[in-house]
């Protein structure tokens, strides 16, 4: 069990508007930010609570933060075995023709899609985001259906994909600063290996050719990784339409925050923008975390095969105050029956483990059985009877 406390000071001197409820209706903190940009929202990645936020649901061309949600789709897919890192994507000629930011792949040419992912995330290369939205999904197309699916089911409701990789100018490719922070949380949470190649400030990638071995030398379109001290990654984007757009992730002392900003009037503002938003984070956020891991005591089970049934938490508890509370004070109460009936089903919940913050329920992790128990039968009691007779026996 440990929480952390941060205490830094905030930038304060513009009004806060076009603020919205999120999730369990936890309202954002009321601050007066310095922020430029029209659309912006902050949020606390292990806990989903937003910080901050102003205008984060309107409708906005995201330019290359598009290819977030093509990272996530390609980390789930690595994660579900169906492609590796060591897999040979051969780049078409469609992949080939992207303008924009690009990494300059040609024809025919072939990359590890480990090789791939580092374009994309280091330096937004759109002939490699197209090259592996083919790999994963046959055409791009298709990957774009993908993107739509998995965008609903993470409920961004204002986000409608028509590219892989952000160069649409349709009115139709929308998406907004708080769908931005969802599919930003859920990519990083999920798959935290993502930042082994956010982080990346400038590498070199070899070009094969028929034309022969040339290098190629990516540079990172995130500013922050030199800017801020503790920036992590995590898209930059930019056009004509967008402006300029940044889903920037930082971790400081056990928090971890994701800025997004949208519409920004030029590069320096987006990057003023999320450092101002981060700041403020890191001075508000005091974050208690209980893993759980402490033994939990058998259950008595009545009529059941076995006597006893153990139990196990679903997992680790997070809270994040930003109301400058004493986390110390936070109480655990274990919520579990005496005795339970069989048949008790593994998995199933057993009861709650509950924290209390100055005699407040500030949020509750289930208990669940960690095994089946059968509901005992005639023929399990005399089992049962035979086997203390043959114990008792075998001690004379």
């Amino acid at each position: 069990m440990r929480y952390i406390k941060k205490m830094l000071s905030a930038v304060c001197s513009a009004v806060l508007s076009c603020t919205l409820a999120w999730g369990s209706a936890v309202m954002p903190v009321q601050a007066e930010l310095a922020i430029s940009a029209p659309s912006v929202i902050l949020m606390e990645a292990s806990t989903g609570r937003v910080v901050y936020e102003s205008c984060s649901t309107e409708r906005r061309s995201p330019a290359s933060i598009t290819k977030i949600m093509t990272l996530l789709l390609t980390f789930e897919q690595l994660d579900a075995g169906k492609i590796k890192l060591e897999d040979q994507v051969v780049v078409s000629e469609y992949a080939s023709s992207m303008g924009g930011s690009q990494v300059f792949l040609a024809q025919g040419e072939v990359q590890t899609l480990d090789t791939m992912i580092k374009c994309i995330a280091v330096a937004s290369g759109n002939d490699a985001s197209v090259a592996v939205a083919e790999h994963i999904a046959g055409s791009e197309a298709a990957f774009v259906g993908m993107m739509n699916a998995k965008a609903k089911e993470l409920g961004m409701e204002d986000t409608h994909f028509e590219d892989c990789c952000g160069l649409s100018d349709s009115d139709e490719h929308y998406t907004s600063a708080r769908d931005v922070a969802i599919m930003s949380r859920e990519l990083t949470t999920k798959y935290p290996d993502i930042f082994h190649y956010t982080q990346i400030w400038m590498e070199d990638i070899i070009h094969e050719t028929r034309q022969g071995t040339t290098n190629f030398t990516l540079n990172s379109t995130n500013k922050l990784l030199k800017q801020y001290q503790w920036a992590t990654g995590l898209k930059t984007g930019s056009t004509s339409k967008a402006k300029y757009c940044l889903a920037a992730t930082a971790s400081r002392d056990g928090v971890d925050l994701i800025a997004v900003v949208m519409g920004a009037p030029d590069h320096k503002v987006r990057f003023q923008d999320a450092a101002t938003l981060l700041n403020f984070g890191f001075s508000v956020c005091d974050i208690y975390v209980d893993e759980n891991t402490d033994a939990l005591a058998a259950l008595a089970v009545e009529g059941g095969v076995d006597e006893e049934v153990p139990v196990r938490y679903k997992g680790e508890f997070r809270y994040l105050d930003v109301d400058d509370n004493d986390l110390s004070q936070i109480q655990k109460v274990i919520e579990l029956p005496d005795r339970v009936r069989a048949p008790v089903e593994e998995g199933a919940e057993a009861g709650r483990v509950r924290y209390l913050l100055n005699g407040a329920e500030i949020g509750s992790v289930p208990i669940l059985y960690g095994g089946d128990v059968d509901k005992a039968f005639y023929k399990d009691y005399l089992k049962k009877i035979w086997g203390r007779y043959l114990l008792q026996d075998g001690s004379l």
